[in-house]
């Protein structure tokens, strides 16, 4: 028995060791803080992590000590023992590749994926900013302009900088990746590398997938029609382009809402808020890269070095990293910020909260489920838009309270959007499954284009997507890429939780008992359970889509009447105080700058970073 005790243990130190290499130099090579030679030690390290993670051997191994634990005798050490090789063998079941082809297949996928990233890193694009000029931007920033720019012509120009660089993906081996994606696929005897992916991360196959996706789909279709037709009926045809959607159903409200969110302010109400939900960390170190900076990756993500999980009856907490793409004198960028904030601390809070005995079950990919890893963080970041989370949080730098008047404009903007929104998620799975549904030989920019033009009009119902498909970040990875349904997935998740809140408590900001919950019924078992089971632990049923339908569906006044009722029933309930301890060491940096810690607490913090932004970014200060 001390052999497999032995094999557990030394299981879980190597795994912890080639992941801990790995994602230190992921961060540097995505935060563009690593000296010259970072990408090739990245590509190194993650090849090393792949073949860790893939080794044949292991599944025979752990056949042959779980067939040892399940006819010993019954202890507690022993079903602890045999849950913890359990959780190993589902990880490399969703990993292993026996087959030697498979394996070469797999290193050319990471060069080639490491190459067009490489090669990403250096396409600049531009467009026309506040002032009509033309400037370098980010991903970020393209989007935020579109949203928020008066003139039409800078709009444009944003949308247009993001169909080049569709282009410019396709000539730039893109297309190879998807083949390549495929062949391995393939050789794993799968159809398809989307085949692949729904198999494994979200443990069904495509047709149960789709069954719920057109289902949705169906429910949510009238819906959008109608706040198209209401927005160009307001607005003229023109406001169902591309460069106006965003610009034309929120544009106003977002100059409006954007002094009640300074971006100084973004830190603190994060940290007050998931202290009053009584969120902890369980001693997690975090590193938050919050600002827009060249040569970082264009997209907010949360990833851990240390997964945590108990080590011989030890707790080993996690260290993570998690960024966002602030520019804090861009309109709308406060609110974006603070989205972030709560969206990627709902990951770290979810996986600094995960208690197993081994780190397969606390580590981000498969078999850890993508719908049910968002659940938790878009879960978090829902409570943005409650009314009452408004009323207590929501000031501008005079303290002025954010107007009931301005919270019932927003939802008036934002809820006949509803449907929109939710299906600009919903068209990305059904782009990627005719993409890698396609041979070889249709693979052409040309064909390519086309699908994505197509799929974006048969989906959202407007002549292309604000957010061109193939301008994503997540098509790029092999990690994220047929993984977008995941989003949607989780927000129908979210809901059903909300629902389940809200019908106990009545109420959700600042509710205590909300983080213990979670803790216990969603974070705490990790990918031990399916996520259908985290769902029936807390809310007692299975999942159910029909509650973000029902949500998307509802009109502005019945979604104003709920707020109305949530702000009264807020006003009569006292705020507690901020005092729960989140059990973390937080810095905030700008790539190798540090900004502000928690060393001295989290109030000092929270000082410093809003005196940096007001300093480097006077004119939020006004």
């Amino acid at each position: 028995m001390q052999q497999v005790v032995d094999y557990f243990n030394a299981l879980n130190r190597d795994y912890l060791a080639v992941h801990q290499t790995k994602e230190d130099l992921f961060w540097q090579y995505y935060m563009g803080t690593g000296n010259d030679d970072v990408a090739a030690r990245f590509a190194e390290a993650e090849s090393a992590y792949k073949r860790f993670i893939s080794q044949p051997q292991q599944l025979a191994t752990l056949r042959a000590h779980i067939a040892t634990l399940e006819a010993a005798p019954h202890t507690v050490d022993n079903a602890a023992l045999l849950h913890g090789l359990r959780g190993w063998y589902r990880f490399f079941d969703c990993n292993v590749i026996e087959d030697p082809q498979a394996q070469s297949l797999l290193d050319e996928l990471i060069s080639a994926e490491n190459t067009l990233y490489s090669q990403r890193k250096t396409y600049e694009m531009t467009h026309l900013n506040e002032e009509g000029e033309r400037v370098e931007a980010s991903l970020g920033e393209l989007l935020t302009n579109q949203a928020t720019n008066d003139n039409e012509a800078s709009r444009r120009s944003s949308q247009q900088a993001l169909r080049d660089l569709e282009q410019w993906l396709l000539q730039h081996g893109f297309l190879t990746l998807v083949s390549l994606r495929n062949r391995f696929a393939r050789q794993m005897g799968y159809r398809n590398y989307f085949d692949y992916k729904v198999n494994k991360t979200e443990r069904m196959t495509a047709e149960q997938l789709f069954a719920i996706l057109d289902r949705f789909e169906a429910q949510t279709r009238d819906a959008n029609l109608r706040s198209l037709r209401q927005l160009s009926a307001e607005n003229g045809e023109d406001a169902l382009q591309p460069w106006n959607v965003r610009y034309t159903s929120s544009g106003d409200v977002t100059r409006q809402l954007d002094p009640y969110f300074p971006f100084a302010a973004s830190l603190e109400r994060w940290v007050n808020s998931f202290k009053r939900l009584h969120i902890g960390f369980n001693g997690a170190d975090m590193q938050l890269d919050l600002l827009v900076r060249k040569g970082k990756y264009e997209n907010g993500f949360m990833h851990e070095p240390v997964p945590p999980f108990i080590q011989q009856g030890h707790w080993v907490p996690a260290r993570i990293n998690f960024t966002s793409l602030a520019k804090p004198d861009q309109i709308g960028s406060g609110a974006n910020g603070i989205n972030t904030l709560f969206h990627e601390g709902g990951h770290a809070a979810h996986f600094a909260n995960i208690r197993q005995n081994a780190p397969c079950f606390s580590q981000e990919f498969p078999p850890t489920s993508m719908a049910y890893a968002e659940t938790q963080s878009m879960f978090c970041d829902s409570l943005l838009q409650d009314a009452d989370w408004l009323k207590r949080y929501a000031t501008n730098v005079e303290g002025d309270v954010i107007p009931d008047a301005l919270i019932q404009a927003d939802i008036r903007t934002r809820q006949p959007m509803r449907a929109f929104n939710e299906r600009h998620i919903l068209l990305v799975p059904y782009f990627e499954w005719q993409l890698y549904s396609w041979d070889d030989d249709q693979l052409t920019p040309q064909a390519v284009t086309e699908l994505a033009r197509d799929t974006e009009r048969r989906i959202l119902g407007i002549d292309g997507s604000p957010r061109p498909t193939l301008a994503i970040p997540h098509l790029l990875s092999m990690e994220s890429a047929c993984s977008y349904q995941g989003y949607l997935l989780a927000l129908m998740a979210v809901e059903q939780t909300r629902h389940f809140f809200l019908q106990r408590d009545g109420y959700l900001t600042d509710n205590p008992l909300i983080g213990p919950d979670l803790a216990q019924h969603y974070w705490n078992p990790g990918n031990s359970v399916s996520h259908d089971d985290t769902l029936r632990s807390l809310t007692g049923e299975g999942f159910n889509p029909d509650y973000l339908a029902t949500v998307c569906n509802q009109t502005v006044d019945d979604v104003w009447q709920a707020a109305e009722a949530t702000i009264t029933a807020a006003a009569k309930r006292p705020q507690p105080a901020a005092d729960f301890n989140l059990n973390a060491r937080i810095r905030v940096v700008d790539g190798e700058r540090v900004l502000a810690d928690n060393l001295h607490g989290d109030d000092v913090m929270c000082r410093d970073f809003a005196e940096v932004i007001q300093q480097e970014y006077p004119a939020t200060a006004e």
